[in-house]
């Protein structure tokens, strides 16, 4: 059995690599490699699978997966230039694939017993999306 949660948060960033050269930024990331940032609302789903508790119905309180995720994401996300005020940003550029991986990070063995995080996929706009599903 597999339940979402989904959050949303805004954020600014810039797709900008210090190993590039500026022409090469540019063709790669286009108006994204702009230094003066833009931002997005970005929304997260956040999988979670295991059985569902006999008692509860539930894989996991709903009231303890919300505290999680405001605690390790929005707090962390929420109204932030990620590249600026986001540690694990400060060497990687923060590409919607990169939030995935750093978001699936800050979750990985956060999430009690007996359930599992099972993916955790963003959306950057509606056309554009990521989704990873690392080792917890």
């Amino acid at each position: 059995m597999i339940i979402s949660k989904q959050v949303e948060f805004s954020a600014s960033h810039i797709c900008r690599s210090p190993l590039l050269s500026d022409a090469e930024n540019e063709r790669i990331y286009g108006a994204a490699a702009n230094p003066m940032s833009h931002g997005h609302n970005y929304l997260v789903d956040v999988a979670i699978e295991g059985a569902p508790d006999p008692v509860t119905g539930m894989i996991l309180d709903l009231k303890e997966l919300k505290e999680i995720l405001e605690d390790r994401v929005l707090r962390v996300y929420d109204h932030r230039l990620l590249n600026r005020e986001v540690d694990s940003f400060e060497t990687v550029v923060p590409t919607v694939e990169n939030i995935a991986i750093d978001i699936w990070n800050r979750l990985a063995g956060e999430i009690p017993l007996p359930a599992r995080l099972q993916s955790v996929k963003v959306h950057e706009t509606r056309e554009l999306f990521a989704e990873y599903r690392g080792e917890a």
